[in-house]
């Protein structure tokens, strides 16, 4: 560990050590996951870690989830945080995000009075984030901000912690992110979304970053590195194929553009 990483963790472990009494919202990325890991291994009163069950979560991030706690011991709860019986969530307003967090985080306030804590870092806070608003007013604490640490840096403290595999997966944000702002988020959306994304990564592997958008016309496919000529058919006849049986419409596989689902229509 270098020294800027190792200074980095040392301000990071006295955040943690400030507060105690953690319950730590793990969403099954590599921040979560790493803030989970330091704080149980660092804080004398082991955290509560907190994953919610829901459409929008990829299958695989709660698989992460539930291998990390196995190994490493957590006290792990599972919740349905319950932003599919909030209609202000489910109509996908251009600030989606604020009424997800907000019924994850009291949620968790419902089955413990530990304060909350996020895997948010620096390079959230540059970037447009509702759900930042939900956990201000929820009173919800951001370690890696408070500790002034980015993503680049995270990943380097997963590597130092032997979370290797973990600490290359690229962004996860929640499968709603996919589907376009004003389409109504829906269960069935989000499992097909999920499905074809995981097919893809069979073939592309599992650290690639594929998204699948429902947007007005259809369906796109978006990847982060543009197949070769001997990959491009298999990817493409994989999502027609899936589009087909679920009753979409296939449009293109493009270039990975972050946010091209999203349509913002915050006021001035």
């Amino acid at each position: 560990m270098n020294g800027d990483v190792a200074a980095a963790e040392q301000r990071l472990k006295e955040v943690l050590l400030s507060h105690a009494r953690l319950a730590i919202a793990v969403s099954g990325g590599v921040d979560s996951l790493t803030l989970a890991t330091v704080a149980h291994r660092v804080l004398p009163v082991a955290p509560v870690m907190v994953h919610a069950i829901s459409p929008a979560v990829p299958l695989a991030a709660t698989a992460r989830v539930r291998e990390m706690s196995e190994r490493e011991g957590w006290n792990l709860r599972e919740i349905n945080a319950g932003e599919f019986a909030d209609p202000n969530y489910r109509a996908n307003p251009y600030n989606r995000c604020y009424f997800c967090k907000s019924n994850l985080y009291r949620s968790i306030r419902a089955i413990t009075e530990r304060r909350i804590a996020s895997g948010a870092n620096l390079d959230d806070l540059s970037d447009y984030r509702p759900g930042l608003q939900a956990a201000s007013e929820q009173d919800v604490v951001h370690p890696f901000v408070d500790a002034g640490i980015d993503k680049a840096t995270i990943r380097q403290i997963a590597r130092a912690h032997q979370l290797h595999h973990y600490s290359e997966l690229p962004a996860q944000p929640c499968l709603a992110s996919r589907v376009e702002t004003g389409l109504p988020i829906r269960a069935g959306d989000l499992k097909f979304i999920d499905e074809l994304e995981c097919a893809l990564k069979r073939t592309l592997g599992e650290l690639s970053t594929v998204r699948v958008r429902i947007r007005n016309p259809g369906v796109y496919v978006e990847l982060g590195k543009l197949p070769d000529q001997h990959t491009a058919p298999i990817m493409e006849q994989t999502a027609r194929r899936f589009c087909e049986e679920a009753g979409y419409k296939f449009i293109a596989i493009t270039a990975y553009r972050q946010g091209s689902a999203f349509v913002s229509d915050k006021p001035a």
